[in-house]
C-alpha cells in the first residue's frame, strides 16, 4: 500500500480502548491518536480556567485555543497541554465526569474533530475514541467497536485508580462508568454509536493481548483484500 490504514476503535468508556490502540499503533509502527485524552484535555483547561460547562461561548474559545500534542517516552505515550504533561492530571475522576458535558458542546466537538481530521488524513494512524469511526473518518478503512459490561468496565478503572494509589470505591466507580454511558450515548451531537461497518469485539473476559490479536487480524485481513484488488 502507499499509504497506511487508517485504523479507528471506538467504545464506551473503560473498555480498554487506550492500551489497546496504543499497543496497536506500536505494533504496526502507526501513529497513535487518542481522541478521548483531547476531550479530557479541554476538560483540564476549562476546570483549571474555572470555565462553566454550560458556557458554550467561553468553551469555543478554549477548545480553538488549547494546543494538545503526543509524545513517546520510556513510560509510555505521553500527553501534553500547552506543553505541560497531563498524562495523569486527565485520568482523575473528576475530569473523567467532567469530559462528557465539555464533549456534548457541539462547537468543542467541531474543534477537536477538525484537529483529529488534521493528524489522520494522511493514513497510517490509529485513532479511538467515541465517535472516529462513526464522524471523524467514516471512511476508515478498519472500523472496530469495542464493548464490555459495566461492571467489567468499573472493575478495570478501579484497579487501574488503585494502582495509582487513588482512594476510590468499586460501586461508586461503577456507577461513574454507566453514568458515562447515559451521556455519551444520549447527547444530540455526535452520540457514541456502533458505525454499521465496523467489527463488534466484546472485551468482557478476554486478555488485552487476546483483543490486540483479534484486531491485528482484522487489520491484516484488510491489508490483504486490498492488496489482491
Amino acid at each position: 500500500m502507499s499509504k497506511g490504514l487508517i485504523v479507528a476503535i471506538d467504545g464506551p468508556s473503560g473498555v480498554g480502548k487506550s492500551t489497546l490502540s496504543k499497543s496497536v499503533a506500536k505494533t504496526l509502527g502507526y501513529l497513535n491518536i487518542d481522541t478521548g485524552a483531547m476531550y479530557r484535555c479541554v476538560a483540564l483547561a476549562a476546570d483549571q480556567k474555572n470555565v462553566d460547562p454550560a458556557d458554550a461561548e467561553r468553551l469555543t474559545r478554549l477548545s480553538r485555543s488549547v494546543r494538545i500534542s503526543f509524545a513517546q517516552s520510556n513510560s509510555g505515550e505521553r500527553v501534553f497541554l500547552d506543553d505541560v504533561d497531563v498524562t495523569d492530571a486527565i485520568r482523575t475522576p473528576g475530569i473523567s465526569l467532567l469530559t462528557p458535558k465539555i464533549a456534548a458542546v457541539p462547537e468543542v466537538r467541531e474543534a477537536m474533530v477538525a484537529l483529529q481530521r488534521e493528524m489522520g488524513d494522511a493514513g497510517g494512524v490509529v485513532l479511538e475514541g467515541r465517535d472516529v469511526g462513526s464522524v471523524v473518518f467514516p471512511d476508515a478503512e478498519v472500523k472496530i467497536f469495542l464493548v464490555a459490561t459495566a461492571k467489567e468496565r468499573g472493575r478495570r478503572r478501579y484497579e487501574e485508580l488503585r494502582a495509582k494509589g487513588v482512594a476510590v470505591d468499586f460501586v461508586q466507580t461503577v456507577n461513574e462508568i454507566e453514568a458515562r454511558d447515559l451521556l455519551d450515548t444520549t447527547r444530540s451531537h455526535s452520540p457514541l454509536l456502533k458505525h454499521p461497518e465496523a467489527h463488534e469485539i466484546d472485551t468482557t473476559g478476554l486478555t488485552i493481548d487476546q483483543v490486540h490479536s483479534r484486531i491485528l487480524q482484522i487489520v491484516q485481513n484488510r491489508i490483504e483484500q486490498h492488496n489482491n484488488r
